[in-house]
């Protein structure tokens, strides 16, 4: 039987039938035909461009084959997506190269045994060839422009000084030094995205709001999805928040996303470790924390911090030559949004009940809180 005849049979039996019997047939057929090893590679690059073509990026399958599957399908996905790049050729933009380039992969040489490898395969490619449509995030890519997005430009040195703060924020102990370098970067991130617009007023540049999918990881998804939608609103962004696949997908432009995503990593650190602490704190006075502590604690610190960044936000002068410009990217925004998602819903944050978690992640929020500040000496 020719190789490709094998990977045909294997994918009748596996692909298409659901039940664990038809995986095992289909592994055993792939397992004892190794010339059959590079069709089926081929054939689940094949898989990997067609997700493309749906709307998937890179990051966007490996989080939903984690989410799925286990690491070691992540690892062999990514050996999958690296190996299409390659066969494909195409630039694709700076942000999806960033994407192949941070993907986890498998070596050949690792394999266990051909019929356990086999069987992961299969599974990977039935999730695959399952993987719905998503909304198309590269508006630009049907008028010529590459399907990875517009390139960025080099990071400013704005950016730079911002991304620092944060790094100092999320390595301090000490509360008051976090919320200071918190209230520093929010500022600098408000004070950028004025001047990013004003230089785009004055060169006449037509360019529009970028879309990108954030990973919002478990557990306690729900809080962290409050967290980025908080953080999106306060710099200019909107955010709508895909529980099924695990990411919310921002939308704004490119230099109020650059800051969403630095900040939303930012406090997700500096929040589980001010819950490690409070949860210490409260088993030392004898009582027993849960599931519902650290719920209740992420959704108050989603909360109050978006008050926080709200407040920063608003306190940046803008001038009133300055208002038409943010007010006509706002509503470009909203337009993109309104293009990706023609109808979204609302749903209620489960398991906020206790009043401990509650008290404690308010605190915390205080002590992160983002507000303008005078430089720091």
């Amino acid at each position: 039987m020719s190789t490709s005849g094998t990977v045909d049979r294997a994918f009748r039996s596996a692909l298409y039938d659901t039940g664990d019997d038809t995986l095992d047939t289909g592994a055993s057929l792939l397992a004892a035909d190794p010339a059959a090893d590079a069709e089926l590679a081929r054939r689940g690059e094949d898989l990997v461009a067609s997700a493309w073509q749906r709307g998937w990026q890179p990051a966007d399958v490996v989080r939903v084959v984690r989410r799925e599957l286990d690491e070691t399908h992540a690892r062999l996905a990514g050996s999958l997506i690296c190996a299409q790049a390659l066969r494909d050729g195409r630039v694709r933009g700076a942000r999806w190269e960033a994407q192949v380039a941070g993907l986890p992969t498998s070596e050949a040489a690792a394999r266990a045994d051909r019929f356990s490898y086999a069987t992961a395969v299969l599974e990977l490619y039935r999730l695959l060839l399952r993987l719905p449509a998503l909304e198309p995030l590269d508006e630009a890519a049907g008028a010529g422009e590459p399907p990875g997005g517009r390139e960025r430009k080099p990071e400013s040195r704005m950016l730079g000084r911002i991304r620092a703060l944060l790094a100092k924020a999320e390595a301090t102990g000490f509360p008051e030094e976090a919320e200071a370098l918190s209230a520093k970067a929010q500022e600098l991130m408000a004070r950028h995205s004025v001047d990013e617009a004003l230089l785009a007023a004055r060169a006449a540049v037509t360019e529009g709001p970028d879309a990108v999918r954030i990973g919002v990881d478990p557990p306690y998804e729900q809080a962290k999805a409050v967290l980025l939608d908080a953080v999106a609103a306060a710099n200019h962004c909107r955010a709508v928040w895909n529980e099924a696949f695990g990411f919310s997908t921002v939308v704004g432009f490119a230099s109020d996303l650059e800051a969403v995503e630095l900040l939303y990593t930012s406090l997700l650190v500096q929040a589980t470790g001010a819950m490690t602490r409070a949860e210490a704190a409260q088993r030392a006075g004898g009582r027993k924390r849960t599931k519902t502590f650290r719920q209740s604690f992420l959704a108050a610190y989603a909360h109050r911090v978006g008050v926080r960044l709200a407040a920063a936000a608003a306190e940046v002068p803008v001038g009133e030559d300055l208002l038409p410009v943010l007010a006509s990217r706002e509503v470009a925004v909203g337009e993109r949004m309104d293009r990706l998602f023609p109808e979204t819903t609302t749903t209620r944050l489960r398991g906020v009940s206790d009043a401990a978690g509650w008290e404690e992640g308010s605190r915390a929020a205080d002590a992160a809180q983002v507000r303008g500040r005078k430089r720091l000496p």
